[in-house]
Parts: structure tokens; sequence; C-alpha cells
């Protein structure tokens, strides 16, 4: 999650944010134990109110994922045609990436979120309304653009209201959010499931317009409260460009969706299809087991992160991955697919809030990151949609184990890559205490 930094910066965290405009790296963090000697700042309040919509907007989510495709395929369309309304809600992210993150740069992280979220609210809603398949599909595409308003803008909005050094636990508190959504809303959505296919679409638009109001609510300051940091000026994407840790993050964040997302969500449940009895049964444990993992290990990350340093929580959380989906493939029983599945997400867990972090450092506080940010995502975004068509094929050619392999290889080479080209962002202990409203 990511945003703004430059001008009253001291020259160690002006050096971590990478904030001149010349290639120089971030500076690398003192040792680990100098920025335990002081106490931490506190969460700021507005980490708290983004993590109450997230769980909600992750939560209602899980409410239409297990009748979408059923809702499409009861207009007398095909498989393939039921699978496009899921395609365009990512393509419509893609593509809405770019003009995101200069909306976030010129208007502001609050109001873009907001506007985002009341655009997936009414995308959403109407689709409990549908009278054809093509009114599913142009209503996901819609919400596709606003669901990528509202995720940059959020992770704008948490590098502008936080410390760098809780950087690691802010992000680990926002993605535990979103996590037990995910985990709870698909059982939830199943309790629904007597209510039809139109219901649930109801239901989560009127939820993340909730979320909406919450944050409206909740981030609008009162008379003399001290208000959010103002807009600050915008990083140039050239900026990051020249530095390799972002070259060396973006290949991680592709990997990340590759792997982490677009492989494990659409051909784990093919694998279990294939091997177990009960397919559907097996595959869904596996994606809980996942979750579990990553829920668990993300309660301890983020604190290291700002503990040890980002670096090597990437370098780990890789390594995890690399091992535990190469092997994925050669699971014949349902033990070892749950606890191979569960150490996967702890590799996933172990790196996501030090990605956030990175991407935070290198923008800083005193500064907007919107075109900085909208490349991660569309990098993370581009993973996800390539995995499902590359993955599925080299299992169709050579089997699920060389298909799991390719994208255990895919980890290790971006270990690799991090490795050589990624540097350490955290501040040093000083300038963690600044920059950031508490």
């Amino acid at each position: 999650m990511t945003t703004p930094q430059q001008p009253g910066q001291p020259p160690a965290a002006s050096a971590a944010a990478g904030n001149a405009a010349t290639s120089s790296e971030p500076a690398a963090s003192s040792a680990a134990g100098t920025t335990t000697d002081t106490p931490k700042p506190p969460i700021p309040r507005t980490i708290w109110v983004l993590s109450i919509a997230a769980f909600i907007i992750a939560l209602g989510y899980g409410f239409i994922a297990p009748v979408l495709p059923q809702f499409a395929v009861s207009f007398n369309v095909s498989m393939a045609a039921a699978g496009a309304v899921i395609s365009a809600f990512a393509l419509a992210r893609l593509i809405g990436a770019p003009g995101a993150g200069r909306l976030v740069d010129k208007l502001g992280s609050r109001p873009v979120y907001i506007t985002g979220l009341l655009i997936v609210a009414i995308g959403t809603f109407f689709v409990a309304f549908a009278q054809a398949y093509w009114h599913i599909l142009a209503l996901r595409f819609f919400a596709g653009f606003g669901s990528t308003m509202f995720t940059l803008s959020a992770q704008a909005l948490i590098v502008r209201v936080t410390p760098p050094s809780i950087r690691g636990r802010a992000n680990a508190i926002y993605a535990t959010a979103f996590l037990l959504g995910n985990i709870f809303g698909p059982i939830i959505g199943a309790a629904l499931s007597f209510l039809g296919y139109r219901i649930p679409f109801a239901v989560y638009g009127l939820g993340v317009a909730l979320a909406a109001l919450i944050v409206w609510l909740l981030t609008n300051p009162k008379p003399g409260a001290q208000p959010l940091p103002p807009t600050k000026p915008a990083m140039q994407f050239t900026q990051a460009w020249r530095l390799p840790t972002y070259k060396s993050l973006l290949a991680v964040a592709f990997v990340s969706g590759f792997v982490n997302m677009g492989a494990r969500v659409a051909v784990v449940p093919l694998f279990a299809a294939s091997v177990f009895e009960h397919g559907a049964a097996a595959s869904g444990l596996a994606l809980t087991a996942y979750a579990v993992g990553t829920a668990i290990i993300l309660q301890f990350s983020g604190r290291l992160a700002d503990k040890l340093g980002r670096r090597p929580m990437i370098a780990m959380g890789l390594g995890t991955i690399a091992l535990f989906t190469a092997i994925l493939g050669f699971s014949t029983s349902f033990w070892p697919l749950m606890i191979i599945s569960a150490f996967a997400g702890v590799g996933a867990g172990l790196m996501g809030p030090a990605m956030q972090a990175v991407l935070a450092d290198i923008i800083g506080n005193d500064r907007s990151g919107g075109k900085v940010l909208s490349t991660y995502q569309m990098t993370m975004d581009a993973g996800q949609i390539l995995a499902p068509v590359v993955v599925g094929w080299v299992a169709q050619v050579a089997g699920f184990a060389a298909a799991f392999g390719v994208c255990g290889a895919l980890a290790a080479v971006a270990l690799a890559v991090w490795l050589i080209g990624g540097t350490e962002t955290m501040p040093t202990q000083p300038a963690a205490q600044k920059g950031a409203r508490p």
C-alpha cells in the first residue's frame, strides 16, 4: 500500500524513500536492532477505518463469487462466456489502473477511494436486475474500474498516514482484514444460496455502499480536528523506474500475481478435480488452508518487516513459495495437499506486507505516487490474468506436476532477481519517526 514523501524528510529518510530524482537506490537501514530502541508510533486511525471497509468489501465478494458464473450460465451461454464475466472485471482493472493513478495524483486519495467504492456498489447492485447476459458483462466491466480506483487510492492513503517504522504492521492489518473477509464471505454466501442468484448481488452492492459511507464519515475530520495530509506533489514514474529496487519489486509483483493469485485460484481446483474423488471439496479446503496459512503468518510478518527489514522478508517469502508450489503437483492424498497449500500461504504472508512497505518507502510520505502505484498494480494484475492460460496449457500438455513446477521456477527466478537488484529500503530510526500523521 503506498504514496507520498520528499521535502521535509531528514537525509536518511530522504534516501530511503528514493526522493532524489536521480537513479540512486533507497538507502539501506542501519542494523535491525536500531529500530527497536524507541516505542513505535500507534497505528493511525485511518488504517483501522480502511481495514473495516476492506473486511466488508471482501466479505461481500464472498457472497457473489460462488454464484456469478452460475448466474451467467443461467442465460444459456457457454462456460467460456460465463468465465468472461470474471475476465471482464480483471481487464477493466488492468486498463483502468493508469487513469486511476493519475486521479489519485490530481484529486487525492480519499475522493478517489470513495468514488471507486460507489462505482463498485452501483455496478454490482444492478447485476441483481440483469435481464440478459450482456447486462452482467457490462456491469462487471464497469465495476472493475471502480475496483482499481479504490485499490490504488487505499494504497496511497495507507502510505500518507503511516509512519515508515510501522509500515509493515499497517499493511499486515489491512491485508488481514481482506483475508478474513475472503475466508468468511463464501461461508455466508453458501448460507444465502437458497435466496437464488440475484439477492447476493444486491446484498454486496449495499455492503460496498455501506463501506463507502463508513470511510466518508470516519475520515471526514470534525471542526478543529487534524485533517488528512493534503495532496502532495506527484512522484514521476521515471524517478522510480531508475531505481533497481523498484524494477526488482515489479518482477516480484508479477510473479506474486501469477503464482499466488492466478495459478492458485484457477489451476488448484482443476488439479484437485483430477486427483481426488471429491475434487470440489478438496479444492475448497486447499484454498482455505492457503488462506489460513497466510492469515496466521500475517500476525507476525508485518512486525518482522519493520524489525528485520523488507528485503529478507520478501526473500523468505519467495523461497517458501518456490519450494511449496513446485511440489504441490506431487500431492496425491488429502493431507499433503492441505499442508503444502498452507505453507504456500505462509510464503505469501511473509512477503506481502514487506512488498507494500518497499513501495511505500520508495514513494515516501511527502509525495503522491499514483503512477508508481498503478504500474505496480498493473504488473500484478497482468500476472494474475496470464497464469490461468499459461499454467492451464502446461498442465494439459505436460501434466500438473510440470505446471506447478513452472510456477515454482518463476518464483525462484523472482527470488534471484530480488537478491541481485533489491536493496533494503527500511529507514533508520530517526527518519522512521517523522513524516506521517499518527
